[in-house]
């Protein structure tokens, strides 16, 4: 019963995150306001209340930070992956869509994450200001320019079809409020759920865990992100992965807080592999897409190499994370 009970909640996540897509698809294309704001920090921000909950939980309750850095990195490689291989999957579509300028400066302030938790953990540096790590007040500072940033985008829209919608705006952004509850309700649920097979199995120590519940805490990412994909609208996909990604560095801050135990940046052999192979992937992700914006012109040539190696770069890197952790 648990494991059906697992698969419904699954599907209504599922059902709630495309209707968000659908929701945030229209709302770029009716209105002014960015498809990098509204899919980088809106959707992105809903979409990653899952890690925040099980970060607080792992924090509070369980008093294990290293869960924390696992899930939150875990999280960020998963969602890197995912974008890479939307890029592969509808490549003709990523190539005539139109993405914000504000994404190339989350790519680099992603990259500027991880090359600073390498060196500040790497170092053993490790400062407090009421408690709280002062790497946790730059996560939040980084975050919040992020967020500036993609308020500030230019509001780039890729066609015209979510225009179609017999819905006025007042009743979009009511259904909108409607199905982010529900998502946020929906997703407790699962995490919830997952913890109970985990308990019953007796798998909560082991990789099958651990891919458990990156499944329940990625899947509202994963299933708006592909159905942005489907729309055509990469601008807003790719402003919500990114999103995602800086959110839940910022829900460091906030595990941060709930945890009274010591540093919540402890490392183990598989934190390194997460941060190494969490910025080569980012790395290699920001090539097609500082390639739209800045070298296409340029570099015509390029493009078929451009759109497929360092798409699939981040793939392999994904999957020799997986294969080094067994």
């Amino acid at each position: 019963m648990i494991i059906i009970g697992y698969l419904i909640l699954a599907v209504i996540v599922m059902g709630f995150s495309i209707q968000l897509s659908n929701y945030v698809d229209i709302i770029d294309k009716r209105t002014s306001i960015s498809g990098a704001f509204i899919g980088g920090v809106i959707l992105a921000a809903i979409t990653s209340l899952p890690e925040l909950f099980t970060s607080i939980s792992a924090t509070a309750l369980l008093g294990q930070p290293e869960l924390v850095i696992g899930n939150i990195l875990g999280s960020d490689i998963f969602n890197t992956a995912v974008l890479a291989s939307l890029f592969l999957a509808f490549p003709k579509r990523f190539r005539r869509a139109r993405i914000g300028a504000s994404h190339n400066l989350s790519l680099v302030l992603v990259a500027a994450i991880y090359l600073y938790l390498i060196v500040v953990l790497g170092l053993g540096l490790e400062f407090t200001i009421f408690n709280v790590s002062i790497h946790s007040i730059v996560l939040l500072a980084v975050y919040l320019y992020g967020v500036r940033t993609m308020s500030a985008d230019d509001g780039v829209s890729n066609s015209d079809d979510g225009a179609s919608s017999q819905l006025s705006m007042k009743q979009i952004i009511f259904r909108f409020v409607l199905c982010s509850v529900g998502l946020v309700a929906a997703s407790i649920a699962l995490t919830y759920a997952t913890d109970a097979i985990a308990s019953r199995y007796q798998i909560g120590t082991t990789l099958a865990g651990a891919l458990l519940l990156g499944v329940a805490t990625s899947l509202p990412e994963l299933t708006s992100s592909i159905n942005l994909a489907k729309l055509g609208n990469f601008n807003a996909m790719t402003g919500n992965i990114l999103g995602s990604n800086l959110f839940n560095f910022a829900i460091l801050t906030v595990a941060d807080l709930t945890y009274a135990g010591g540093s919540l940046y402890v490392t183990t052999s598989q934190t390194w592999l997460l941060l190494i192979f969490g910025l080569a992937s980012v790395i290699f992700i920001a090539m097609p897409i500082l390639y739209k914006s800045k070298g296409r012109r340029k570099y015509p040539r390029l493009r078929k190499t451009i759109y497929f190696i360092p798409p699939a770069l981040v793939l392999a890197s994904y999957f020799a994370f997986l294969a080094l952790s067994v």
